[in-house]
């Protein structure tokens, strides 16, 4: 198994919203058809002058296996690639990451419905306190756009679909992370890459593209994505889709944190009320996980002491 070279998300995150939005290239299908691009390229290049690949030389992926599971992946993954950037133009870093907080009660149903989860009543009981934080920090955003949030709720859904399929891939056709990457990528290009041609093509400001400095830009940018995309599919590879959504919560405070700092995005006191509210959630399956006995002990005796206080009212 290779190690993965892991490069934290939020650098990503940051990135692409400071090539977006602080940059004023509001081009999201070129930036992302420029990711996969260069996986491509660099995943092409491992194939054939390293073992990094052993399901491709294996041939492991037949034509019928590439039709029914490879390419819907990849449309799942183009779109939440494309609405996910886009929702950067119009909604702050922090706000972005904390409607991320919903990311795993989605990949929950799903899982759910592909019978890679099996949830619990305590399991539902817990995403319910998640999405009632996720409702709170919406409410208490201050410059909200609805164009923008639809943008990233239906990113956030593709993703988890994604999600879930890479899941079922990895471990039904027993392919190794990269080779994913090397059958997904290609796909993504020419998917996102002709929504570009079509929605964006015409606007792109080629006199800033032809500069050195943006080529500089583009290249580190695109080389931040490929070890992301890696460490996301190793991630999976000996987790679950489920694990690797719960295993942003640190991640996710330093993003509101940094988002504060770096572009100024303003946090109302509803939305620290509401964050808390989801990240408490989120440990708490966590915790779950580890323990369900103690942590179904817990649950109940919140949910009793609740019942109590509103009878006694």
């Amino acid at each position: 198994m290779l190690p993965a070279i892991h490069v934290p998300p939020f650098t990503q995150i940051l990135f692409n919203k400071a090539v977006l939005s602080q940059m004023h290239f509001e081009f999201p299908m070129f930036l992302t058809t420029w990711h996969m691009t260069l996986a491509t390229i660099l995943t092409q290049i491992m194939a054939r002058t390293t073992n990094m690949l052993p399901s491709v030389g294996e041939g492991k992926i037949k034509w019928q296996d590439f039709k029914e599971r490879i390419i819907p992946v990849a449309v799942l993954f183009s779109v939440s690639l494309v609405l996910s950037n886009k929702a950067y133009i119009y909604l702050s870093v922090s706000y972005i990451q904390m409607l991320k907080a919903f990311t795993p009660c989605a990949v929950l149903t799903f899982s759910y419905f592909a019978g890679l989860e099996n949830p619990s009543h305590i399991e539902l009981y817990i995403v319910t306190i998640i999405c009632l934080g996720v409702c709170m920090t919406s409410a208490g955003e201050t410059f909200f756009s609805m164009t923008g949030f639809v943008f990233q709720v239906l990113g956030i859904l593709a993703e988890s679909s994604r999600l879930v399929c890479v899941g079922l891939i990895l471990k039904q056709l027993k392919l190794d992370p990269l080779s994913s990457l090397y059958y997904i990528a290609p796909v993504c290009a020419a998917v996102i890459g002709t929504m570009c041609l079509i929605f964006e093509y015409q606007d792109l400001p080629f006199d800033k593209m032809y500069s050195q400095d943006f080529a500089v830009i583009m290249l580190l940018n695109g080389m931040v994505a490929f070890t992301l995309n890696v460490a996301v599919v190793l991630l999976i590879a000996n987790t679950s889709p489920l694990t690797l959504t719960l295993a942003g919560v640190l991640k996710d405070i330093l993003l509101v944190i940094l988002s504060m700092v770096i572009f100024g995005s303003p946090v109302t006191m509803l939305q620290y009320v509401g964050y808390g509210v989801a990240l408490t959630g989120l440990q708490l399956h966590k915790q779950y996980k580890k323990n369900p006995e103690r942590i179904t002990l817990l649950v109940t005796a919140i949910a009793t002491c609740g019942e109590s206080i509103k009878g006694t009212n």
